[in-house]
């Protein structure tokens, strides 16, 4: 009988496509490069079902995914010996056994991502694959107020790519923090769901008001119009973080 296995991965996304397998990119991706190690470190052909995609320089910090197999490693160790196999920007922090029924997208209720936004006039070695570079003062009081309008259950067709596959535009945005630490701007953005690019859309939609191009009013006509064309640009993707995909108890 086959076990079902879920890891809990971090990665730095910069030198990746993002989390789905697919060709003609040019470039690896999360599940390929987790997949050829499980074959390594297996033997068998191991199918991994994430808890969703990630865009093409995405990071995580709490990526769950779960995967079926007939070895007999024991839970805890799955981590590190997927790590021997795995590149360094790729860690699997944790691994268990759970239920046949585990998914990690369906099971999922909710994710929390986190945005980094450098905001200062000089540009950094450190950061430039990990925060969006604003140059130009944020009124982050206007962007908090502006936040609140989106938050609950609505319709955010406004902020979903043109490429976005979901069935429903429809989420609930439960929360939307905005913090300022030394030069660095976090946004902290929690969801049952997301739809494609939604919290880079939001994102860059509060930069918006931040820089006082959007007023509070706008951003509510903005998601009321369910229009994209109407709503603010979408941030890059190098300073988004998978922060922590929720399950019940």
């Amino acid at each position: 009988m086959k076990r079902n296995i879920k890891i809990i991965l971090e990665y730095d996304g910069t030198n990746y496509h993002g989390w789905q397998s697919q060709s003609g990119s040019g470039r690896a991706t999360i599940q390929e490069t987790l997949e050829q190690a499980l074959k390594e470190l297996t033997g068998e052909d191991v199918k991994t079902y994430a808890s969703g995609r990630t865009d093409a320089g995405v990071h995580a910090m709490g990526h769950v995914a779960n995967f079926r197999t007939e070895s007999c490693i024991p839970s805890e160790a799955w981590a590190p010996a997927l790590n021997h196999l795995l590149p360094d920007d790729i860690r699997v922090l944790s691994s268990e056994d759970v239920p046949e029924d585990f998914h990690a997208r369906y099971s999922s209720t909710g994710k929390i991502y986190r945005y980094v936004i450098l905001n200062r006039h000089a540009p950094s070695a450190l950061h430039r694959s990990r925060a969006w570079l604003i140059d130009r003062k944020l009124n982050l009081n206007a962007m908090r107020r502006a936040a609140g309008v989106l938050i609950g259950k609505h319709d955010f067709s406004a902020f979903r790519s043109s490429a976005c596959g979901a069935k429903t535009p429809v989420r609930k945005l439960s929360a939307v923090t905005i913090m300022k630490r030394g030069d660095f701007v976090e946004i902290l953005l929690e969801a049952d769901a997301f739809l494609m690019h939604m919290a880079r859309n939001i994102v860059g939609t509060l930069v918006g008001v931040g820089l006082g191009r959007y007023t509070m009013e706008a951003v509510k006509q903005m998601l009321l119009s369910c229009d994209r064309s109407k709503a603010g640009r979408t941030a890059p993707a190098c300073g988004l973080y998978l922060v922590k995909v929720l399950y019940r108890e």
